[in-house]
């Protein structure tokens, strides 16, 4: 019987880690993106299979909650695991666990399965579907996968998309945006929950203008292109 969950062990590197060593936000979201992407490749539907099919698995929403996040040097556990398949859409969890089994940081996230021809969304193969095994939904509160924007926005300087934005898919890597929104947090901001909507994708050498709403105990970041039409917003609380 296969299993429907896909584990991974690691151990939090020096490059990962802050000024307070421990784990940053964008070191966790490669944990879990190279997760499903391990777990891809493990039961034959990984990048080779997608490539042939001229078919991709493009992230429309993150949600991250972290607890209690491991330091330099910990052992870790980090869990991955789709829960629902609908139509064109794929939905996963994912989940860090410390030498114990205490949950340190867990996640939501719903994909588009995407027709790299057409550019347009495509039911998700029967093939591909039964590849995976579902398991049940994490127990987690859920949060709407659209982020409302504030009101009043500031606007920033305008950053360009080079090199080492890009992923495989010839777009800007998701945890990209994340790592750019994270640019204009208050010094003093802690992070316990990262929302990310991500609207289309950005391009090498790409105009990106950021516009920024903080609060006392949330920030928002739109990331636009030079028409203002978004790329991804970013909310932390």
């Amino acid at each position: 019987m296969r299993d429907n969950q896909y584990t991974t062990e690691g151990r939090i590197r020096f490059s990962e880690v802050d000024h307070t060593r421990r784990i940053t936000l964008p070191g966790i979201v490669n944990y879990f993106q190279d997760c499903s992407s391990f777990h891809s490749e493990k039961i034959g539907v990984g990048i080779d299979y997608l490539n042939k099919r001229q078919c991709a698995w493009v992230l429309s929403s993150w949600q991250i909650v972290l607890g209690e996040l491991p330091v330099f040097g910990q052992e870790i556990t980090v869990q991955t695991w789709p829960y629902s398949f609908k139509g064109f859409l794929g939905e996963r969890n994912f989940c860090i666990q410390d030498e114990k089994g205490e949950k340190l940081a867990w996640a939501n996230t719903l994909w588009t399965y995407v027709d790299l021809k057409t550019g347009h969304p495509t039911r998700v193969p029967k093939e591909e579907q039964e590849a995976y095994v579902l398991h049940e939904k994490l127990d987690m509160d859920y949060a709407p996968r659209k982020i409302a924007l504030p009101e009043k926005m500031e606007k920033k300087e305008s950053f360009l998309i080079v090199k080492h934005h890009i992923d495989t898919n010839h777009h800007v890597n998701n945890g990209q945006y994340v790592q750019m929104a994270m640019e204009f947090l208050p010094d003093d901001f802690r992070i316990s929950q990262m929302r990310a909507e991500y609207k289309k994708a950005a391009l090498l050498g790409d105009m990106v203008v950021p516009y920024i709403n903080i609060e006392e105990k949330k920030c928002t970041v739109l990331l636009c292109d030079e028409t203002q039409k978004p790329y991804a917003v970013v909310e932390f609380q």
